[in-house]
């Protein structure tokens, strides 16, 4: 990271940015394009490493490129303002943010698959929702992206 007095390193305010941020964008590979999608989202986190899931149809360009390509980059952001200067050229932003790069996969296992859907309820709806209509797990594509790197960023 470039400027260095803006990185985040403390454990307790990178997840107090996580929490506070309202999606995650993943970029997918698609050839020699990229395909940026944002979504909503639940994680786990054990041991300072993060699990995001997502959820989603079972067809369709993210579906696809799940499988195809499994390496991601994501990122997610918060509290974005413009700070006004004297003139154009002194403006600023005010911002936290978190990029990262990870595995992104297709969860299968049913457990985990729950566990997922879970973790995104309560990240969303902030209830503790621990069951979901057989029907709608049949029609539904769990995924997972498991982070290998992060770094996270705050300019006030």
């Amino acid at each position: 990271m470039r400027r260095k007095d803006r990185e985040i390193t403390d454990k307790n305010k990178i997840r107090e940015i996580i929490n506070a941020c309202d999606c995650c964008r993943i970029g997918f590979c698609d050839g020699g394009d990229v395909y940026i999608v944002p979504l909503s989202f639940g994680h786990t986190e054990q041991d300072g490493r993060y699990t995001f899931y997502f959820h989603g149809a079972k067809a369709g360009r993210k579906f696809d490129l799940l499988q195809a390509s499994p390496r991601v980059g994501f990122e997610m952001d918060t509290g974005y303002a413009i700070v006004p200067g004297k003139d154009a050229a002194s403006c600023s932003a005010r911002f936290q943010s978190i990029i990262g790069n990870g595995i992104a996969e297709i969860v299968t296992d049913e457990a985990e698959r729950i566990a997922g859907l879970c973790a995104l309820m309560r990240r969303n709806t902030g209830k503790a929702v621990t069951e979901f209509p057989k029907a709608a797990l049949a029609e539904t594509c769990v995924f997972k992206l498991t982070v290998d790197s992060l770094s996270c960023k705050e300019h006030e």
